[in-house]
C-alpha cells in the first residue's frame, strides 16, 4: 500500500502534520457527512439574544425548556373577570337594573318632550310624575320664536320695623341681583339662574291678564312667588334690622331685545309694566324659608 492510500492505515508523508483521528468511528455501513454538507443553522433575529451554545444551550433547555414552549404567562384577569363567581353575578345583575333605568329614564324624556301621541294621553300622568319637577324639559332654546324679551321681577314690601312703625320699601330688582351673582362666576348656581325665572313664568302660565287664576295651581304659584319673593326681602333686610313683612307687592318689567343693526325688525322700546295685589305675608310665609318669627311676632332673627 503506497503512501497516498486513504483510511485509517494511510501512511503520513514526511514534512506533513498528521491527519487529526477522531475519537471514535461510526459503525460500519454509516457514512459520515462531511463539513460542507452540514446542515444550515437559522440565523437569530436581530433582537433575540445571542446565547453560545456550547456554553447556554444546554442548561437553558433543561431548565426553561417548557417555559420557551409554552410561551409567555398570561396576564392576571381584570375587571369583573376578576372577581369570584358570586361576585361576578352580583355585578352582572347591578348593571343590568343600571341599563334598564337608563333606557326607562330616556323614554320618559323622549316621550315627555314628543309631541302628543297615544302613550301620552293614555299614560300622561305617569310621565309627567317621573318628569317633574328634576327632569323638566323644555325646548324654548330651539323653537322658532325664542323669547326676545328681557323681563325684571321687582318687590316692595310693608313692614313693621323694631320700633313698630309701619312702612313701605323701595322697589327691588330682584332679576338685577341675580345678575349681579351670575356675572363673573364661572360656576353660578341653579337657584340664581332659575328660581325666580321659573317661579315668574309659573305664575304667569296660570294666571290670566286680570292677575286671576285660571286653573287649580293658581293658588299654588301664588304662594310659591310669594315666599320666593319674601325669602329676598329677608336676605336683603328689607325696612332695617329686626323688621318683619307684613305684605309685598310684585311687578314685572318688561322690554323687547332690540334687533341687531342689520336687522329691518322694527320693536318697540317702551318698558310693558304689570303690578300685582298686594298679598299678605303669613307666618306660614316666613317659616317656609325665612328668618323665624320670634313667639312675640314684631321681630325676627337673623337666618
Amino acid at each position: 500500500m503506497d503512501a497516498y492510500d486513504k483510511g485509517s492505515n494511510a501512511r503520513p508523508v514526511p514534512g506533513e502534520p498528521a491527519a487529526a483521528v477522531p475519537d471514535s468511528l461510526p459503525p460500519e455501513g454509516h457514512e459520515t457527512t462531511s463539513s460542507s454538507e452540514a446542515p444550515a443553522r437559522i440565523p437569530r433575529q436581530s433582537g433575540e439574544q445571542q446565547y453560545d451554545d456550547q456554553q447556554y444551550g444546554h442548561e437553558y433547555g433543561e431548565q426553561y425548556g417548557d417555559t420557551v414552549l409554552a410561551g409567555p404567562p398570561l396576564p392576571p384577569p381584570t375587571g369583573i373577570a376578576a372577581l369570584s363567581l358570586p361576585y361576578q353575578i352580583a355585578a352582572a345583575l347591578a348593571l343590568a337594573v343600571v341599563a334598564v333605568a337608563a333606557c326607562a329614564h330616556v323614554g320618559m324624556v323622549f316621550l315627555h318632550v314628543a309631541p302628543s301621541n297615544t302613550v301620552t294621553k293614555q299614560h300622561g300622568q305617569a310621565i309627567d310624575e317621573w318628569i317633574y319637577p328634576e327632569f323638566e324639559q323644555n325646548w324654548k332654546l330651539f323653537a322658532p320664536n325664542p323669547l326676545q324679551q328681557n323681563i325684571a321681577v321687582q318687590v316692595r314690601a310693608d313692614v313693621r320695623a323694631a320700633d313698630g312703625d309701619i312702612k313701605t320699601t323701595r322697589w327691588y330688582d330682584l332679576s338685577a341681583l341675580d345678575g349681579a351673582a351670575i356675572d363673573g362666576n364661572l360656576l353660578p348656581s341653579h337657584t340664581q339662574q332659575n328660581e325666580l325665572r321659573r317661579a315668574w313664568d309659573f305664575f304667569v302660565a296660570t294666571h290670566d291678564n286680570a292677575n286671576r287664576p285660571n286653573g287649580l295651581r293658581g293658588a299654588l304659584s301664588e304662594k310659591y312667588l310669594r315666599r320666593i319673593v319674601v325669602l329676598r326681602l329677608d336676605r336683603e333686610e328689607a325696612g332695617g334690622r329686626g323688621a318683619v313683612v307684613q305684605q309685598v307687592q310684585v311687578r314685572s318689567r318688561t322690554t323687547n331685545v332690540p334687533p341687531p343693526k342689520w336687522s329691518q325688525e322694527q320693536v318697540s322700546d317702551k318698558p310693558i309694566v304689570r303690578v300685582l295685589p298686594w298679598w299678605p305675608v303669613s307666618e306660614a310665609d316666613r317659616a317656609a324659608g325665612t328668618r323665624p318669627a320670634e313667639s312675640t311676632g314684631t321681630e325676627a332673627s337673623a337666618r
